[in-house]
């Protein structure tokens, strides 16, 4: 048999994607339904859920589930829903995160946009990874976790609050797979590059930064995505970050913004 067929568990493997009605939040739990793992699409949008389900090749085993996850009386009320109808969650994936725009730079951003952002990324992702792990450690189960991160985890993005929720996310990773590791619980963190996918539109000429060309899709990330999600392929990798990108993080093409004078009594 080759290492790469069924790198799930059909019978054992049960999935939860918050972000998964579009862009790579999406692609990924489509990517675990076709392999045969029953999954929860956890997204804010009642109209995406509907949308990403419909084009799944197996909608006999994806279940939705629609919330706001800033607040974390839905973490609980998704954590509760994610119990009834998969039992343990073998395997969790966050890439639920607020749209981001560009008007919101260090001297624009308002507080509740700040709020919200490190709510859905660094907040929900603690709480439902540390639940989910508590379950499986428990039941004495093994589980794998990945978190959506970004390159401007370590790169200015003339957007303060996406990128410093993206940099406590990725020490978070690294904080859970030392402390989940003895129990078989692998946390690991996938980069995106500039994906055109979800709410973001790139500008077309970025392409030019690109050393493979192109921008990317989120289709291009699943196969890493599930390769370091499969414990049957990645079972001694815990920790890392992966960085699927086109080799667009080799530079960094972002300027300062251009800013009128700040209102300060705003």
């Amino acid at each position: 048999m080759s290492l790469f067929s069924a790198p799930f568990d059909s019978e054992r493997d049960r999935a939860l994607v918050t972000g998964a009605g579009n862009g790579i939040g999406r692609a990924i739990a489509l990517g675990l339904v076709g392999e045969g793992v029953p999954t929860l699409f956890a997204d804010v949008s009642a109209e995406r859920v509907r949308a990403a389900i419909g084009a799944s090749k197996r909608p006999d085993l994806a279940l939705p589930w629609v919330g706001d996850l800033a607040s974390l009386h839905a973490c609980d009320e998704l954590l509760a829903a994610a119990d009834a109808a998969l039992g343990e969650v073998t395997h969790f994936v966050h890439s639920a995160s607020p749209p981001r725009r560009e008007a919101d730079h260090a001297l624009a951003v308002d507080r509740k946009t700040w709020q919200e952002m490190h709510a859905v990324n660094l907040d929900a992702g603690f709480h439902l990874a540390r639940d989910l792990a508590k379950r499986l450690i428990a039941a004495k189960r093994s589980g794998s976790f990945l978190f959506l991160t970004s390159l401007h985890a370590g790169t200015p993005r003339n957007l303060p609050h996406y990128s410093t929720a993206k940099a406590a996310l990725a020490m978070l990773v690294k904080e859970l797979a030392k402390t989940f590791g003895r129990h078989g619980i692998r946390v690991n963190a996938l980069v995106p590059g500039a994906i055109a996918a979800g709410g973001f539109v790139a500008d077309a000429s970025l392409a030019r930064h690109i050393p493979l060309g192109r921008l990317g899709e989120a289709s291009d990330l699943v196969p890493v995505a599930l390769t370091v999600l499969s414990n049957k392929l990645s079972g001694y990798v815990t920790g890392a970050s992966f960085t699927v990108d086109g080799g667009l993080s080799l530079t960094n093409w972002f300027e300062a913004p251009d800013l009128e004078a700040p209102d300060l009594n705003d």
